[in-house]
């Protein structure tokens, strides 16, 4: 298994370099650190060879984001140029044949653990690979290792998916699964029920696939399950029990074209109060 790294030579790009070991660690894999430069267009306005000079700026960059990946972790290199940003990292992530994309926070953007700048948001609305998202600050952990999967599992086309996605990264990693369901009471309504019917159908869905998970996991591998509500989604995250080490895995919106993800209003409210990288899935082929 290998792991791209959108690296860019910045506090975000040293956390998604963290974030990329952690998670090379946890899954036996090597990882790919790579920048996308813009191609020259300098040729009127500069003399020289613009794109060698970039090319050779890049490089330094790039040995010094590999001098922060210990030793037990292999790690390659890469430099490619493309017009978009986004495009260039998926086009590169699938070139190495990387199973995730790791990338970092910016300056702006949310407010919390995560702040997406424009690269990172056009991943997460386009690419056909999970994307984990490094909160601020990852990098002065000092967690080696993922201590435990949490999917956010909801009831929509799409959640079995996410499941097993889940469950196969814990069964591979040999780490714990919480199954997770999130109720935020001001979206119940007449139509999904009560506040009552509405708790007892998550509860149970979250059940049915603790015991689906049971069967696929391996002795040893514990699988636990909650169900939390709250006024809102950022409350309803607020009541789990999260520690350093951690990682949420959730799905793409029901707005997500097929094998592509699409960030939702449920995971960018979430992503205001998490303090632990997320991954998220693509939506899948049905």
């Amino acid at each position: 298994m290998r792991l791209y790294v959108a690296y860019l030579a910045t506090d975000g790009g040293a956390d998604a370099v963290a974030l990329g070991v952690r998670l090379a660690r946890t899954l036996s894999a090597q990882l790919d650190i790579g920048m996308v430069l813009p191609p020259d267009r300098s040729a009127v306005l500069h003399s020289g060879d613009y794109e060698d000079m970039l090319t050779a700026q890049a490089t330094e960059w790039l040995s010094a984001a590999a001098a922060l990946v210990p030793d037990d972790v292999e790690v390659a290199t890469h430099i490619a140029f493309h017009e978009s940003s986004a495009e260039g990292i998926i086009a590169e992530a699938q070139r190495v044949g990387a199973a995730a994309i790791m990338v970092g926070g910016s300056g702006g953007g949310l407010v919390g653990g995560h702040s997406l700048g424009s690269v990172v948001t056009e991943l997460v609305h386009s690419a056909p690979l999970p994307v984990a998202l490094a909160p601020r600050g990852l990098r002065r952990s000092k967690v080696k290792t993922v201590r435990e999967i949490t999917c956010a599992l909801g009831t929509r086309a799409g959640a079995d998916a996410l499941f097993d996605t889940a469950v196969e990264a814990s069964r591979r990693a040999h780490i714990p699964l919480r199954v997770v369901s999130l109720v935020a009471l001001d979206r119940v309504g007449p139509q999904r029920g009560t506040p009552e019917a509405v708790l007892a159908a998550a509860t149970g869905h979250a059940r049915s696939h603790l015991d689906a998970a049971r069967t696929h996991l391996p002795e040893g591998v514990t699988v636990t399950w909650d169900v939390v509500d709250g006024p809102t989604v950022e409350d309803a995250v607020d009541k789990l029990e999260w520690n350093d080490g951690d990682v949420i895995m959730v799905g793409s919106s029901r707005l997500a074209a097929p094998r592509r993800l699409f960030l939702g209003s449920t995971a960018a409210k979430m992503l205001r109060v998490l303090q632990v990288p997320m991954v998220v899935v693509p939506k899948s082929d049905d």
